[in-house]
């Protein structure tokens, strides 16, 4: 043992927070790695920014963080070229849990220019001690740029520490791992190069990684988002926005900005041309990277609501607070301040891209049904997402938007009408259209998934209520239809009477409609309650449903004529009444209540005729 050993007591309770540090503060291994990247980097920037302050030399253009893994000896050594550390700064920073040399560092250069500072990752001084979640022995060799003498710490983590007098060529700094029997997999070059490219892809310092003899760079080094956009060329944007999204396809939009001014951030987002092999409907989280001075950070930090979750991208900032361990982000007002920039910056863009309709339909395709999540979900938002929404109409071809659909109202006209099926083939031809096409009203036709809930949650655009076809008590009235029908015969009184008899328990009301014109019945919900698809969508999930239905009838029919002559005449009209009904369901895209005795009821009604 050589006789300037000496040993030291850690300064703090080391059992409990080395304890913490490992099983406690970190949910995923392979941060140690990122950690110790990180001091190296920043290590590698104070040497720089010190050479030209004071009398250091400046490491060299090409020097590197290097990675060696031995698998012979069981050690992971992490070498940088950086600032180093005296024997001082080995007790000080090291030897005390959650004394930062960076922080400490930053502090000291008080209120300079931000431009004037060397952009430092660590702070909180517990990052080193990650190690011992891989390893039970760790030595740091380590001389101070400026300084003759080399120190080694060593520790394993249970309380104590040693420091020894040591020789290096160079300034800088050796961290050597001894590794646990559980952590082989940080011996394999593939997954340090891994672990590298996820965490520290865009630091500035290149991390070389040596293999088998050879040294191989293993971070891209390069933050397109720091550059302008006049210095990135379309083919290294469409790289990145393939590399960060696992993309084979060409961005429809990229965003590339940096905030200035009491938030400073900077962001590059892609939205992509077309859809994820994996549809964006089941994943709920959106996934957008935040890094901190380059370094990344997390994608769960949901810098975007959910209804934009198909943003792929990049945010960097130097002004987020982090918890120690820089996986879960404080909820802190810079935090919310980024969100609020960035959805408005992403809302932005789309409402300038919306005015070309054509270059905007492929947006729409791919991810409208998404957007819509957002007039459910974000009631502050909502004024600003309506006008982007497209829909399928009774009136036009193509797509059509909310602010078109105003402008063609008819005279008299009050509300905007919608239908919502889960066929969007079928909605063009339902009788529920019949009484507004004679009218030559607008009925803007929804068959996606969300269409069921969100029209009731924007509730008016421009002061124009919006209104299902399929709720009860529409009046149409104020409408002139293009064609006058006549008066309805005095019998359908009497068969109204006795389809309320017969149908009871199945309907709320019968009653008469102007609203059909080649179809005999239509169902409709009642006033207060739950549209037609609404309805559907609680019975499939097994929650009620919702009400029963209103059957309304055009009086004018032949088949209700002849009912109602039949009814009048004292005739049983009960087994006709409960064909209406499944006839009225079936026309809306929906089942028989009893689909056999229904098929039972056609095949004797065909043989009758046959």
């Amino acid at each position: 043992m050589s006789d300037t050993l000496e040993r030291h007591e850690f300064g703090a309770e080391v059992g409990r927070l080395l304890d913490l540090v490992v099983h406690a503060l970190y949910s995923d291994r392979e941060i140690f790695l990122r950690e110790l990247v990180a001091n190296a980097a920043d290590a590698m920037d104070r040497r720089r920014f010190e050479a030209l302050t004071q009398a250091v030399s400046a490491p060299s253009p090409d020097a590197t963080i290097t990675i060696s893994p031995d698998k012979a000896a069981r050690t992971l050594t992490v070498a940088d070229a950086g600032i180093g550390m005296t024997k001082a700064e080995l007790a000080q920073n090291l030897g005390t849990i959650a004394r930062s040399g960076t922080r400490a560092f930053s502090q000291s250069l008080g209120d300079g220019k931000a431009e004037d500072k060397p952009s430092l990752i660590g702070q909180f001084g517990v990052g080193f001690y990650s190690a011992f979640m891989v390893a039970d022995r760790v030595t740091v060799t380590s001389r101070r740029a400026g300084a003759d003498e080399a120190w080694t710490w060593a520790s394993d983590g249970q309380g104590s520490y040693t420091l020894e007098a040591a020789t290096r060529d160079e300034p800088g700094t050796d961290i050597v791992l001894h590794l646990k029997e559980d952590a082989d997999e940080y011996l394999e070059s593939y997954r340090l190069d891994h672990v590298v490219r996820k965490w520290a892809d865009h630091i500035t310092v290149p991390v070389a990684i040596v293999s088998e003899g050879k040294t191989e760079t293993a971070n891209q080094g390069t933050a397109l988002w720091r550059k302008s956009k006049s210095e990135v060329t379309k083919e290294q944007y469409t790289e990145f926005y393939r590399h960060v999204g696992m993309n084979f396809d060409e961005p429809w939009a990229t965003l590339h900005w940096r905030a200035e001014g009491a938030l400073e951030f900077s962001a590059l987002l892609f939205i992509p041309g077309m859809k994820p092999f994996q549809a964006v409907e089941g994943e709920r989280a959106s996934k957008l990277r935040l890094h901190v001075r380059r370094m990344f950070i997390t994608d769960e930090a949901e810098l975007l609501p959910t209804w934009l979750r198909f943003v792929q991208g990049v945010v960097d900032t130097e002004d987020l607070p982090l918890n120690v361990s820089r996986e879960m982000l404080q909820a802190t007002p810079v935090l919310t301040k980024i969100r609020r920039a960035v959805t408005g910056r992403v809302l932005s863009e789309l409402t300038t891209r919306a005015k070309d309709a054509e270059g905007y339909q492929p947006f729409w395709e791919n991810f409208g049904p998404v957007l819509k999540e957002g007039i459910y979900e974000d009631y502050e938002r909502r004024a600003e997402i309506a006008p982007l929404l497209r829909f399928r109409s009774s009136a036009v071809d193509g797509w059509t938007s909310l602010p078109d659909y105003v402008l063609r109202m008819k005279d008299g006209q009050e509300a905007i009408y919608y239908l919502v099926a889960d066929d969007a083939d079928a909605l063009a031809s339902s009788p529920q259209l019949e009484g507004f096409r004679a009218r030559g009203v607008e009925v803007l036709l929804l068959s996606d998934h969300v269409d069921a809930f969100w029209p009731e949650q924007l509730g008016r655009f421009e002061e124009k209520p919006l209104r299902s076809v399929t709720q009860g008590g529409l009046d149409l009235s104020k409408i002139a239809a293009g064609e006058e029908n006549g008066e309805a015969p005095a019998s359908v009184d009497a068969l109204i009477a006795a389809l309320k008899t017969a149908l009871a328990k199945d309907v709320a009301d019968v009653r008469t409609t102007d609203r059909l014109v080649e179809s005999a019945v239509v169902l409709s919900a009642s006033g207060g309650g739950p549209d037609l698809q609404m309805q559907r969508l609680l019975r499939r999930a097994g929650r009620g449903s919702g009400g029963l239905p209103i059957l309304e009838i055009n009086p004018r029919h032949p088949l209700i004529v002849s009912l109602g002559a039949k009814a009048a005449a004292g005739e049983d009209v009960a087994e006709a009444a409960s064909t209406l009904v499944d006839l009225a369901r079936i026309q809306d895209g929906d089942t028989p209540r009893d689909p056999v005795a229904f098929a039972r009821k056609v095949a004797a009604a065909l043989g009758a005729r046959a």
